[in-house]
């Protein structure tokens, strides 16, 4: 696993062994953040990383400069595991807490230009996450919900779907922010 753009760009990071993951292949998640590109201007969004896992994600987003980034995950070693890297790396602009992502804590503040999700392919109720993310008002106006799963889920019948795009066994599906809350 390595972080492959920004300022840690080719850092590689070797997260311990046992952790209850399954990483973004490191192919995925240089695609993920070549379509970003065309996007957003990295230093200027606040990112919300559900389920960070090792926090891949996180640490990407982090090291191309956005203003903050905030990883979630429920196990202790995972959160463990990022603090260790964040403090190695000096990465100020991202904060980890460790909670369930369908039980945020009040402190989490709304108004992010990305939120995304890498829950476990087989979790029940991942096709409930884009009602959970905007009950929680948690998408600034003209921000995308990412979700990354398995074939097996679909969101284009939802109305905020934008696109999905596919690479090898890893899913990628973008929504947008819900016009109410523009």
């Amino acid at each position: 696993m390595r972080i492959i753009g920004g300022s840690f760009n080719r850092r590689v990071l070797r997260p311990p062994a046992g952790l209850p993951v399954r990483p973004t292949t490191d192919k995925a998640k240089e695609a993920l953040f070549n379509i970003l590109n065309n996007y957003i201007d990295f230093d200027e969004v606040r990112v919300l990383d559900l389920f960070a896992g090792t926090g891949s994600i996180a640490f990407e987003f982090a090291s191309r400069g956005a203003t903050e980034v905030l990883a979630v995950d429920r196990d202790s070693r995972c959160v463990r595991y990022m603090q260790q890297v964040k403090q190695e790396l000096g990465m100020d602009n991202l904060k980890i807490i460790r909670a369930d992502a369908f039980r945020l804590p009040g402190y989490v503040r709304q108004g992010f230009d990305i939120v995304f999700c890498d829950p476990p392919y087989d979790m029940a109720g991942i096709d409930k996450l884009p009602e959970l993310i905007e009950s929680m008002q948690l998408l600034s106006p003209g921000a995308f919900l990412i979700i990354e799963h398995d074939k097996s889920i679909g969101f284009e019948h939802r109305p905020t779907f934008e696109f999905k795009k596919n690479y090898s066994k890893v899913h990628f599906s973008f929504l947008s922010a819900p016009q109410n809350n523009q």
